[in-house]
């Protein structure tokens, strides 16, 4: 994110699209935002016998990929949702955005209303487990609280080790009643994926607008994995408040302004771009 003006409002950071490997005999689906693929692994050319949903995405990915690996029409497995009977906190309102758990499902006589069912049962499993539901009471979050956290850090985070810092600063800035300016929040709320964030976007009218509101989003952002799960409730010691992704493979973190300044003006150099606005939080 871009500033005239120290701490109060500094941060942007956006996901990077990552690469999902593709299983034998898989067909690839295209998404609604410029992220991963999606897998239908399949013993030879008959019909795919499973789904393989990455770490990171969107409800809305997720239900495409459903209604295509059926072979159903468009918006079949959104539609599905009201009869589906999903076991979601209250704090959800029946939005199961976080709680889609990244895994491989069988697809032999599945509907969209069980591979939905299979995916939130995972995820209550997977974040009821003994580690995360300490971790959540130590930090003095909800369980809805940490996944949602846990969907920022699966969102902008590149690597297992990033997560736990970008974590960090998500209470740093919590914690110093500072907005969040994660550039990943206005993704999510525009359905899409870029490093750019304009000064514009910074002014969306949305709950999912980060500069402006402050606190967490309303809802997960994504579909978080189980390392991103134990970087929110297990955030790395530190102190930063700010972090850009100068190139690939690396993310710089920092406590100070004045150095972050110089960091997003890397990024831009690196990208040979005018705007300011890089993907930095």
């Amino acid at each position: 994110m871009q500033m005239n003006t120290p701490p109060r409002s500094t941060i942007r950071l956006t996901r990077r699209g990552r690469g999902a490997l593709i299983a034998t005999g898989a067909v690839v689906a295209a998404t609604a935002v410029a992220v991963p693929l999606l897998i239908l692994k399949s013993d030879g050319p008959t019909r795919p016998t499973s789904l393989v949903i990455p770490e990171g995405w969107r409800s809305g990915q997720i239900y495409e990929a459903v209604d295509k690996a059926l072979e159903l029409p468009a918006g079949t497995t959104r539609k599905s949702l009201a009869k589906a009977n999903l076991k979601l906190p209250g704090d959800a309102e029946g939005n199961p955005e976080g709680y889609l758990f990244p895994a491989t499902y069988p697809l032999e006589k599945a509907t969209p209303e069980s591979l939905l069912r299979a995916m939130v049962d995972t995820a209550n499993k997977k974040f009821r487990g003994s580690p995360i539901t300490a971790g959540a009471q130590r930090n003095a979050m909800t369980m809805y609280q940490a996944v949602t956290i846990a969907s920022i850090a699966q969102s902008e985070a590149a690597t297992k080790a990033d997560m736990g810092k970008v974590t960090r600063v998500v209470f740093n800035r919590l914690e110093r009643g500072m907005p969040l300016q994660m550039d990943s929040t206005i993704n999510y709320a525009m359905n899409r994926s870029t490093l750019n964030t304009t000064v514009a976007d910074t002014k969306l009218d949305s709950p999912y607008n980060s500069y402006q509101r402050m606190g967490l989003p309303p809802t997960p952002i994504a579909n978080p994995g189980e390392d991103a799960m134990r970087a929110a409730v297990n955030p790395t010691p530190g102190d930063w408040l700010y972090f850009v992704t100068v190139k690939p493979g690396d993310t710089r973190f920092t406590s100070s302004y004045e150095e972050h300044q110089k960091n997003v003006a890397e990024f831009n150099r690196n990208r040979r771009s005018p705007s300011p606005s890089p993907s930095h939080r």
